[in-house]
């Protein structure tokens, strides 16, 4: 069928088959650079195969038969020769030039590409010495990829040279209006069309070259194609467009660094067109396999049962000519070794894929030279998140090349615009004049922002991966965008504490901040604390929540967040003024116990309490307060214990978290068999999850954010979900039946005062004065 697209070229100029077609014509190879590149080429593409299918018999010695394959046949080839092609042309530019340069593999589905390379470059060997370069090394290597006790499908952490897993890559493409070619390295996209995903055709695949062109020139790029399934010309092709693209970012930046102006280049990129398997058969059975998408996973799934597809795919793999690469006892022969660059250099071994080896500390400030006066506590509101931001402002001070604050276009929203006073935001596109007053936009900068969740959460990642240190910032409802990026990042950094090579990076740190209690104003869809829920599900090796009370907890907390590594550290912390509780020693004692009874506000003196008043999280905290004092002012003589949390995981049982509270622990701070109201910034049922083992969680009570919500007051938010002091109170007083009638007196006037307040917010949209500036009255 031909072109859809009235007036479009054919659909044969799109074809992946035939003789190299590229924007750069040259051919620079000679006929010995030819034949090598095609030769390291065709050995790695057999030891792909190799792991796809093999357990014995690695260099196909004797006939192979079916014993000599792999039970289970798992892992993807339709991706891998085009990855193979790619860096193999690749490590020309960097033995010429002495690049410094690392392989992102974009299509997951294609490790065996960048293991196979790290196999040949020798790297493999030298972190894994039992996968050693002879036959028997190379057996283990072929029966360790996707085999129970060995290896995944994927380039995860155990793979040298990789550097993450996972990832949305799209929003990525507006990166360019990003990059300072004064101060920044260079990124070489190399997109990669062979056509087909699972089972679907891809849309790049099926557009004209002036549609295609015209798209990435859009994106701010000068895209270079590479085209065909010749490997020989494809070679010369893909040399002479790498050479062109490498010369053209060198010259940016020589003439950027050298004359002192940034600019915005239109940087190259590469797309290149090759057959989805590309080198394997054609037709299998009368069915189309390269080119297709039937070369995406497996391409000869029925060897094990198919006496010809065995036969089959023995001569495709022999068709490699293994015995021309490799010696007689398995080691890739010398003239091969030379083509891969050495040390360093070899992308396999670039230390900026594990960057926890040139990772440096950051340089902190002191936290406690910020903290905010605290005389009595509940009586002083203050501004708890511009008051850290100047803590951040001088972290970036202090380490102008090793921090970044990354966020979705809310930095100045998130009261955190102080920081701007050390590094502006990062802007590459045109200016306005209108920018200069307040834009804070700057060549240099950094602050990093970009109205794409997905793209920020991944430069954060990236920038922490190779070593560097940072932290997100977001609207805490939006924040779930990234769930599955996140997601991600806590199993990779999971998977490397079993690698022992790996070195521990800096900690992911993200504070969540326009939170649920004050998107009031914004209504239903702006209110949404689930991410707690996320989070929780990962592996407590890995994760960390803190929801500080107030400004100097907030510190505290930062300042360990930042000075820990290989962590996802969530932080929720509201961006509005609030009441603050705690001086600075006693925030720094509060937090590193990480719960603890806040005997000001607590009135059992050391007994056992009627009750006890529970929080976590700013809000919720302040919320808790206020039903304690109208608890003691209704009933003077009832005893409470007012407690708070800030390390959501403290009330784990110890052994199933590092940072659980034994049971004794948490009976010292919860009591036994006291009735407990907790207040909490989240859905309720994660605290009772987060208990469930306790054997006094029956005594739990916990009030939370429960999908009520609508165009409020902060008040009558919380009342729509019974997280107010009067619900609070009240729940209190139920769960105390022995107070008798002196309970059931107090209850009414505090459903009255209840009613009262959520008159006032239906008539006049605010909450009175009494409600907006509350005090601790005790």
């Amino acid at each position: 069928m031909g072109s859809v697209v009235e007036g479009d070229v054919s659909v044969e100029s799109i074809s992946p088959f035939g003789k190299a077609r590229s924007t750069i014509k040259d051919a620079p190879l000679s006929e010995e650079e030819l034949k090598l590149t095609d030769d390291y080429m065709r050995a790695s593409l057999y030891l792909c195969l190799g792991m796809l299918y093999l357990r014995q018999n690695p260099l196909l010695k004797e006939p192979l038969k079916v014993e000599h394959l792999k039970a289970r046949l798992l892992g993807h080839w339709g991706s891998d020769a085009g990855q193979i092609f790619t860096y193999v042309a690749m490590n020309r530019l960097i033995k010429k030039y002495d690049l410094d340069v690392i392989f992102i593999s974009g299509p997951g589905h294609g490790a065996p590409a960048v293991i196979s390379q790290a196999y040949l470059e020798g790297v493999y060997t030298e972190v894994y010495p039992d996968k050693s370069e002879d036959v028997e090394g190379l057996r283990k290597f072929f029966k360790q990829f996707s085999f129970p006790g060995g290896i995944g499908s994927h380039a995860t952490p155990e793979t040298p040279g990789s550097l993450h897993e996972g990832g949305p890559l799209a929003t990525s493409w507006h990166s360019t209006k990003f990059l300072n070619p004064i101060t920044d390295g260079a990124v070489l996209p190399v997109l990669h069309l062979n056509g087909y995903k699972i089972n679907n055709p891809t849309l790049l695949a099926r557009i004209s070259h002036r549609e295609l062109e015209a798209l990435f020139i859009g994106y701010g790029w000068t895209p270079y194609f590479v085209e065909g399934s010749d490997p020989m010309s494809m070679h010369q092709a893909m040399a002479a467009t790498l050479e062109k693209a490498v010369q053209d970012i060198r010259g940016y930046q020589k003439k950027a660094r050298e004359s002192g102006k940034a600019f915005r280049p239109l940087w190259p990129m590469i797309i290149l067109r090759s057959p989805k398997g590309w080198t394997g058969p054609r037709t299998v059975d009368g069915h189309y396999l390269e080119g297709y998408w039937r070369a995406h996973q497996i391409p000869l799934p029925n060897v094990a049962s198919s006496p010809e597809h065995l036969k089959l795919l023995e001569k495709w793999m022999k068709s490699y000519n293994p015995e021309r690469y490799f010696t007689e006892d398995g080691k890739l022969i010398p003239e091969l070794k030379k083509v891969a660059p050495e040390g360093n250099r070899r992308m396999s071994a670039n230390p900026v894929a594990n960057g926890g080896l040139i990772k440096k500390p950051l340089l902190m400030p002191d936290f406690r030279e910020y903290s905010l006066p605290v005389e009595k506590g509940g009586i002083t509101d203050a501004p708890s998140m511009s008051n850290f931001a100047n803590f951040l402002r001088d972290i970036i001070q202090k380490n102008p090349h090793n921090f970044r604050l990354f966020g979705p276009d809310e930095t100045e929203s998130n009261k955190l615009g102080g920081v701007y006073a050390a590094g502006k935001k990062v802007w590459l596109g045109e200016y306005f004049d209108e920018d200069a007053d307040g834009g804070n936009l700057a060549f240099e900068g950094r602050v990093m922002e970009m109205l794409s969740e997905h793209t920020v959460e991944g430069w954060l990642e990236g920038y922490l991966l190779s070593g560097r240190h940072g932290m997100l910032n977001s609207y805490e409802p939006f924040i779930h965008i990234i769930d599955s990026m996140v997601n991600q990042h806590c199993k990779w950094i999971e998977k490397c504490l079993e690698v022992e090579w790996r070195a521990k990076i800096a900690s992911l740190n993200i504070l969540l901040t326009a939170t649920v209690w004050r998107q009031d104003h914004n209504g239903f869809t702006h209110q949404d604390p689930g991410f707690l829920d996320v989070v929780c599900n990962k592996s407590p090796e890995v994760v960390r929540i803190y929801l500080p009370p107030d400004g100097n907890c907030l510190l505290s907390v930062m300042d360990h967040c930042f000075r820990s590594s290989n962590y996802v550290n969530v932080i929720v912390a509201d961006k509005q003024n609030h009441l603050q509780y705690l001086d600075m020693e006693a925030a720094i004692e509060h937090c590193t116990k990480g719960a603890g009874i806040w005997d000001w506000a607590s009135n059992d003196q050391g007994e056992e309490p009627d009750v006890v008043m529970a929080s976590c999280g700013d809000v919720p905290t302040m919320e808790a307060l206020a039903a304690t004092a109208l608890l003691r002012e209704y009933i003077p003589e009832l005893k409470i214990r007012f407690v708070n949390v800030v390390d959501l995981f403290k009330l784990i049982p110890h052994g199933d978290h590092p940072h659980g509270m034994t049971q004794r622990d948490f009976e010292a701070l919860f009591t036994a068999n006291r009735p407990v109201i907790f207040n909490f910034h989240s859905y309720p049922w994660l605290i009772h999850r987060l208990t469930a083992q306790r054997p006094s969680q029956q005594n739990l009570h916990v009030r939370g954010y429960n999908e009520k919500g609508n165009i409020d007051t902060p008040l009558e938010l919380a009342i729509r979900n019974r997280t107010d002091r009067f619900s609070l109170a009240m729940e209190a007083l139920d769960r105390m039946p022995e107070l008798g009638n002196k309970g059931s007196s107090a209850r009414e006037k505090l459903l009255s005062s209840q009613i009262k307040y959520r008159t006032i917010a239906f008539n006049e949209g605010i909450d009175p004065e009494e409600i907006r500036n509350w005090k601790w009255p005790f």
